[in-house]
Parts: C-alpha cells; structure tokens; sequence
C-alpha cells in the first residue's frame, strides 16, 4: 500500500504525513487483512462533510465549492463561464466577493487544512478575483419575478442591511434601506478607506443589489428622527435593525472622554471617508491593535499634516471643521500603542507590516496608563507602561518601563458601540439590540436584527447574521413554523441540486420497489451509498490523507505598498489582483476536505476492482465514483488512500 512506509516531515512543521503510527503501518498477514475480509460487513460509504474554511467563514460560504468551480473540477452549466458560475455559488452567501476579497480578515484561511501540509489556500485572493471578474463582465442577481406582496423595512445600509435585502428580494420580498449616511455602504464606506476598499467596486456591487428590483433606497434618513418605529411598524409587515455600531469606545484613562483632543476611530475614519477631513495634525497616536487602528495610523500618513497647523485637530477628526483645498503637507509622527506583541495583534499580518513600511511606529505590550495634559486641559502626549496579559486583562509589568508619546491628536481603536439615539427602545442597556439565535428581537414580535447593533465583530460576521436573518423573516412573513438552525450553519453544496441541474435527477422510489434492497450501488431511486453530514461534521486534517498532496507554494497577490518616503499623499489601492492563470493555480491547491476531487485513487488502489468510475453521463460532483458490492471485501485501502476524507468504511453500522 502506497502509505505504508511513507515517513516523509516537512521541515519545521514537526508533523508526519503517515496514516499510521509505529507498528500499524504495514499488514500483519496480507491474507488474512485482504482474501478473507469478506467476512466484514464494512463497505465504502461517501461522506460529504464541513470543509474547515467554510466552518470558520462567519458568512458560510461554499469556499470548496467555488474554489472547484475555479479550478475546474465542477463544470458550469451549458452556455454559462467558470467565471459567472463561481460568482453564483460565491454570492449564495455572500453578495460583496470584491470588497470581502479584499478586506476580510480570512478566518477561513486560518482555519484551512492545508496549513498542515504547507500554507492556507489563498482564498481572499481568489475571491477577489471572482468579484472584480463578475464587476468586468456585469454580471447581474437573479430574482423571482413575482413577489409575496409583503414589504421589509432594513434600518442600516451597510453590509448586513444591504446583504438582507439581498437574500430577502431572492426570496420574493420587497424592502425600503433607511440609511443615514449620504451613500449606502456602512463601515466599508466610511470606516475603510479608498486605497483598501475601492469605491467604484464597492459602488458596483451596492448597484448590483439595486438592480434586482424592488429595493427601495432612502438616504440621508435616520430612524427614530426623521422617521419613526411606530411609522414602520405601521408601513411594514416586519424591520430588520442593522444600524451597526457609530460610537467608539474611549480609552480607560482618567479624563478621556472630557478632553477635547481625544476621539474615537470610528469620528476619525468616518471624517476621512466623507472627505471632510483632508489632513491631520503633526503628531498623532492612536491606540488599538486590530485593523481598524492600522487604517487609523496609514491614513494620517498619508493626508499628512500642514507646516504651520493651527487648529484643534479634534474639529476635523469630528466633522466640525470642513477641509478645503490645501497646498503643500509634510507627513506626521504617528504612533500606534498595543497591549499584544507585534505578532498576536489582531489586524491582518499584512497589515501590520504594511504601516510599518509606510513609516509608522508600533510599540508593543505597552498599557496607557495616563494622558499628559497642559493647562488648557488639553492632551500634550499619553503614558504608557509595559505590560503583560492576565487573561483578558492587561497588567502592568513590575518594573516596567514607562513611555511618554507626545501627541497632538490621540485616537482610541479599542472597540465600538452602538449609537440608538430615537431607538432607546431597543437598548439593552449595552447599547446594543438584543436578539435570539434566529435573529428575532425577543419580546418585539415582526422585529429582527442583525450585524455590529447585536454584536460587533467582522464585516463578513455581519453578512451572515443577515442570511440567517433573512431567512427567519421569510418564515415568518409566510406565517411557517421557524425552523432549528443546524450545528453547522453553512451554505452548503447540495448533490441533489446539482444532479437536477445536470439532469440527473433520481427515479421515484416507488418505481424500484423490485430491486434487491440488500444495496444501492445499482438502484435508480437512490443516490449511491452517500450521506450527507455537512450540516454536523467540520472535517479535520486528521481525517485526510496528507500524504497525497505535495508542497505547493502560494501565488501571491502583489501589493504597492508605499515607503515612509513615498506615503505622503499615495491613495492608490495596495492590492493588486491575481491573473486569472494565477488564480486558477491557486483553487488547485484546494484540498477539497470532506468532498471529492476526483484523484483516482480508489479507483487505482482498490485491490477487487470493486470501486469503479461512474460512467460520464452519470456522474457529476459528489458522484463520480461508486462501489460494486458483489466485489467490495471490506479492505478499508479505499478509505485509507482518499485524500480529501470523503469515503469512510462505515455501511452496515
């Protein structure tokens, strides 16, 4: 057997690719285990199950499946491109496969199996090669022509909003999105700035949502001061909440929140982003860690600050104070303070080594302890102290070496939270609005909530609420019993979906009746020997064959990361997209955990010739092999060459 004696460990990884330990990697007595196994009652069984990235995506994505689309392991439909075809299974999901293969931090790619035989997948890369294709070539949504007759009133046009009323026009509902910014977006507008999140692609794939139809847009308009609850209850046959979270959290220092100088990310992001804020003061220091302070440091770099800076940098950081047109800038000091070391901070690595190119000082395991004030009240620096984490808790280090920043401008990015000015109804007391596990305001029949409002987290987290979401509403708007979500609560690839799409729908079962019931390699009323676990099994790579996959490296995206000499006004984008060659090689390096990717190998190893290729015309994914059991003895060698985890000895248990 080809694993017997493969003992082969990458080099520093400290793993072995061997299905057995020492001592069970060779067979005793190979007659005994082969000739005579046909006394075993166990036979292949094809077990479909959870890929890791897609049970680490919050927004559930089909990853497998449209990195199988991109390499081309499942076909397309007749008359439709590889292109168009991911981009379909991608958008089940997820409706922003541009902007999410740019800026999600890829909880996918930390989760995926391939991180023990080499490196992840590069799945954003390719995602965002499945966005901008889809942008190029104007593909639009599809949605059912007749509608239910009811009407969804979404309070929030940011990426949970506009993904429900996605799902909820796919459903046959029409909505009305009551946005309080001058545009749609949320935080990808105006908490991300342009050279992360392009704003003609994030324009692009917000129109696209548009032009299914039925989608009312009502801008510059605020629940609960231009409009009313009692006026949507009264309009509405259910409001879905996806306000997200405008106010940030201020630093716990002694006089914060009083000093003028001090401000939020979120003001000072969303100042930049509305163009009202054009540069900042000489010297700023932001405090965080996670991505939304790296994007708080890169842009004071970039805006740069003027020779002769006269004016309370707080005013512009606020919106109080609107920017003209100015002429020449210098780039600030800037310096960003984190509790964590430089590699357990929680924006994306690249990030991370981003602002330190452009210039940026990053001081790590340090606490502010103090703001240093002048007599005006105002900040003239922080303190800071080493310091060591005790559980989620920063400490000062015993003897730690205290800092003093100077500062113009200190920026807290240490978390956000909600701003329900006219909706105190719907405060928890938080902040936030409160919501059960399938999304409904308790005590509030006909509300639902979802995104940052219920927990602030990732733009891709918000997305999936508003799937789920969108999915109680539609229940409930058809008056059905609401549904128990499943443990793994995915977009999954479903096989008897595709078999219809393919043509190959299984015959009624009440046409087989005189088939031999012992088996059903040979019926028509079944699907060969498979079972569907995804909604309950997230295979792990110990489960897999690693053996079968060789070191791949990754084709990278290229960045145009400016040097601290060039940063000072560079507003280009940093990432470039891969090729479609180069993004083609990357899907290859899938695993294809928990489904077949049809490598042969059971066909090749199988000592009885009894696992055998269905024919062409029968098979698609998911069903391109099958069993004979006339011939099947038991041997498991099947299972134990399957790279991807998908067969299992298990019939008859």
């Amino acid at each position: 057997m080809a694993t017997a004696a493969h003992d082969s460990k990458l080099s520093g990884q400290g793993h072995t690719y061997r299905r057995f330990k020492d001592g069970d990697h060779e067979w005793g007595n190979m007659h005994d285990s082969i000739f005579v196994q046909d006394t075993s009652h166990k036979c292949p069984t094809y077990i479909h199950k959870t890929p890791p990235c897609q049970g680490s995506c919050p927004s559930g994505e089909d990853i497998r499946g449209w990195l199988q689309i991109v390499r081309g392991i499942e076909k397309p439909p007749v008359g439709m491109t590889m292109q168009e075809y991911a981009f379909r299974r991608s958008t089940n999901a997820n409706p922003f496969p541009s902007m999410m293969g740019r800026v999600c931090p890829a909880p996918c790619q930390t989760g995926c199996n391939r991180n023990d035989v080499d490196d992840f997948v590069g799945i954003n890369s390719v995602e965002q090669y499945i966005g901008d294709s889809a942008i190029a070539a104007g593909f639009k949504f599809e949605a059912p022509a007749e509608l239910s007759g009811k009407k969804v009133a979404i309070v929030g046009g940011g990426p949970a909003g506009m993904a429900a009323a996605y799902q909820l026009r796919r459903m046959g509902h029409a909505s009305t999105v009551f946005e309080q910014h001058p545009e749609l977006g949320g935080m990808m507008r105006y908490g991300i700035p342009g050279y992360r999140v392009p704003r003609d692609k994030l324009g692009a794939e917000m129109q696209r949502i548009i032009d299914m139809g039925d989608i009312t847009i009502k801008c510059n308009t605020t629940v609960g001061k231009d409009v009313t609850i009692e006026t949507l209850e009264s309009d509405f046959d259910a409001i879905l909440w996806t306000v997200g979270c405008w106010n940030g959290r201020g630093l716990f220092v002694d006089k914060f929140a009083e000093t003028p100088n001090c401000v939020s990310a979120v003001d000072f992001l969303e100042a930049y982003n509305k163009g009202t804020m054009k540069y900042t003061a000489p010297r700023v220091v932001c405090v965080g860690g996670g991505d939304t302070s790296i994007d708080v440091v890169s842009v004071s770099r970039r805006i740069g600050t003027l020779a002769n800076y006269a004016e309370n940098a707080e005013d512009s950081a606020t919106g109080k104070l609107v920017h003209g047109e100015v002429g020449e800038k210098a780039a600030p000091a800037v310096t960003l303070t984190t509790l964590f070391p430089l590699d357990q901070m929680t924006a994306a690595e690249h990030e991370v080594q981003d602002a330190l190119k452009e210039g940026v000082t990053i001081l790590t395991e340090v606490m502010p302890t103090a703001l240093v004030l002048d007599e005006n009240g105002r900040a003239i620096g922080l303190k800071v102290v080493e310091c060591v984490m005790k559980g989620n808790m920063p400490v000062a280090k015993e003897g730690g070496k205290e800092t003093i920043i100077e500062a113009d401008i200190i920026v807290s990015a240490i978390g956000q939270f909600g701003k329900l000015d006219g909706i105190e109804a719907l405060n928890n007391g938080r902040n936030q609005i409160n919501a059960d596990a399938l999304y409904q305001v308790p005590g509030k029949p006909g509300h639902f909530a979802a995104g940052d409002a219920v927990r602030p987290h990732l733009l891709t987290t918000a997305i999936g609420q508003a799937s789920i979401a969108s999915e109680t509403i539609n229940q409930y708007l058809r008056a059905e019993e609401l549904k128990k979500r499943p443990k793994v609560d995915k977009h999954h690839f479903d096989l008897m979906e595709k078999l219809h799409e393919a043509g190959l729908d299984p015959a009624g079962y009440e046409d087989s009746r005189a088939e031999d019931m012992r088996g059903t390699d040979g019926a028509k009323y079944a699907v060969h020997n498979y079972d569907d676990r995804s909604k309950n099994v997230i295979v792990p790579s110990k489960d897999l064959f690693l053996g079968h996959f060789n070191t791949v490296a990754r084709n990278l995206r290229t960045e145009d990361v400016p040097t601290a000499e060039e940063v000072l006004g560079h507003f280009a984008e940093r990432m470039n997209p891969l090729a479609e060659a180069d993004a083609v090689n990357e899907a290859k390096r899938c695993m294809s955990c928990g489904m077949c990717f049809e490598c042969d190998n059971c066909v090749i190893y199988c000592p009885q010739t009894a696992v055998y290729r269905v024919p062409k015309k029968q098979a698609t994914l998911g069903r391109y092999v099958a069993t004979d059991y006339s011939k099947c003895i038991g041997c498991h060698i099947c299972a134990d060459v399957c790279p991807t985890g998908y067969i299992e000895m298990g019939l008859g248990e």
